[in-house]
């Protein structure tokens, strides 16, 4: 009997020490919005961290428990939004989930519309806004619909602007200025062609935006992940290789189902020389891979197994894997498409120096054929291939003049 009283009183204490640590009514009578909201930020954390992790199914469940909850809110439904973009994210060119992720996006614009005529607090709505237009343009982007990218980014940047300057308010506010400082500077240095649509918009500054997405990286809640998600391929585009490989190394720590994080990791890993991490991310990748794990396909394939093959010849100096792991880079560079990119072109010219090694000098021309077919002729591999073929051609002419 006291045994069973302790526990009543001991449960008693337990629920009134949680209601005085988060009493939902409370928190909302005190917050005006959802972004600084600590509840919120309790009640969401644990699906968050479930969508990043590729549990879309455990996600899902307490995104739409948050929309009742708060039905008239943008946010839980841009949550909903972006848990169908990282289904996008392992593969781009798939586009099964485009439908339902713009969909969700054009909900949360609807609803942050609403509150944006209503609200006193303009920042917040502003930010959905903001957001769930620039990731329609990024998806219309992917898909080459440039008119609409560029319909949705002028939408996105005019709600961006409301929010500069307010990181005070929010440091998710942050995110749209260093996302827009970075890229501003950036696309009109890779992709010349866009120069004039970027005439219209302020200038960025790379510097700048890096430092605004790492602050916002460490300080943010819902755009934390995101702000790293692109640091990640900043620092690769940058050459900042070692930050790179520190970055995606503690994502993966953090998220380990989550195969973006996970193959950057390996690359990183093995740009820096870091090559038993790298070999053991790889093998964990196509092993994922091999049981259809969510998120794990082709693209990260050709990238693990282009990575196994390098090590196994080049330092292993066991052919027999080697070969094998080439061939299944180019197998996954065929099941994407992608038969114009570094990975392919590679995978081909290892099999080539393979068959060379081997004395099999009909099979090695048709790989360093197929290189000087496929690749571009100002990389490295075509470079390659063109030697190697000249270099047979001297070769046989220099063997033929001593039988004569």
């Amino acid at each position: 009997m006291k045994k069973l009283l302790l526990t009543v009183w001991l449960t008693s204490v337990a629920l009134l020490v949680q209601a005085q640590l988060y009493d939902p009514s409370a928190f909302d009578k005190k917050y005006d919005g959802l972004l600084k909201h600590p509840g919120v930020q309790i009640e969401s954390a644990e699906a968050i961290n479930q969508m990043y992790n590729y549990k879309f199914y455990e996600a899902d469940k307490e995104f739409k428990w948050l929309r009742i909850r708060y039905p008239n809110h943008p946010m839980p439904t841009f949550l909903m939004g972006l848990a169908e973009w990282w289904k996008i994210v392992p593969n781009t060119d798939v586009t099964d989930y485009d439908d339902r992720c713009l969909m969700y996006m054009d909900s949360t614009i609807t609803l942050a519309e609403k509150l944006y005529d209503e609200s006193d607090n303009k920042l917040e709505p502003a930010f959905f806004l903001a957001a769930s237009y620039a990731f329609k343009s990024r998806l219309y982007s992917e898909r080459k619909k440039w008119a609409k990218a560029t319909f949705a980014g002028k939408n996105a940047l005019k709600y961006f602007e409301k929010c500069k300057g307010n990181a005070d308010f929010s440091p998710e506010l942050l995110f749209g200025d260093g996302m827009y400082n970075y890229y501003a500077q950036w696309i009109p240095e890779n992709y010349p062609l866009l120069k004039p649509i970027l005439i219209f918009f302020p200038k960025g500054n790379k510097a700048s935006g890096i430092k605004e997405l790492e602050k916002t990286a460490n300080t943010a809640f819902y755009t934390r992940v995101e702000a790293r998600y692109f640091l990640v391929q900043i620092y690769s585009m940058e050459n900042q290789y070692d930050k790179a490989y520190e970055l995606s190394k503690y994502m993966n720590e953090q998220y380990p189902d989550n195969p973006f994080f996970e193959r950057y990791y390996a690359r990183s890993a093995f740009v820096t020389g870091r090559l038993n991490e790298a070999e053991r991310i790889s093998k964990d990748m196509l092993e994922k891979i091999s049981r259809s794990q969510s998120g794990y396909e082709a693209v990260g394939g050709r990238t693990a197994a282009y990575i196994l093959a390098y090590i196994n010849h080049l330092f292993y100096k066991n052919t027999s894997e080697a070969k094998k792991y080439y061939q299944q880079a180019i197998d996954f560079a065929k099941q994407t498409n992608a038969t114009n990119a570094g990975y392919y072109w590679s995978s081909v010219l290892g099999l080539a120096k393979i068959a060379t090694d081997e004395k099999d000098y009909d099979l090695a021309q048709t790989y360093f054929k197929e290189v000087l077919d496929k690749a571009d002729r100002k990389s490295s591999q075509h470079k390659e291939a063109k030697k190697a073929l000249d270099d047979a051609k001297k070769a046989r002419r220099e063997e033929r003049r001593k039988r004569g």
